[in-house]
């Protein structure tokens, strides 16, 4: 009894040890983070260049019209 529960043991400890050191999916996950941070960060300074962008036409329409009235 003492030897299957010796052997029970030191295959459970084997096999925490493998799924521990089994690092494939972390890669994946690393990658979805780094490609939402870049998606976020792409998205608000979207929004602030399309605001500065728009300020621009504002700008340079109301020179034209004032040029031309």
């Amino acid at each position: 009894m003492k030897d299957i529960g010796l052997k029970l043991y030191i295959r459970m400890q084997n096999l925490k040890d493998a799924l521990v050191r089994d690092e494939s999916g972390q890669d994946l996950v690393e990658y979805a983070l780094v490609l939402a941070l870049i998606a976020l960060a792409a998205t608000v300074s979207m929004k602030a260049l399309a605001t500065t962008i728009g300020t621009a036409f504002t700008s340079v329409g109301t020179k034209l019209t004032t040029y031309t009235s």
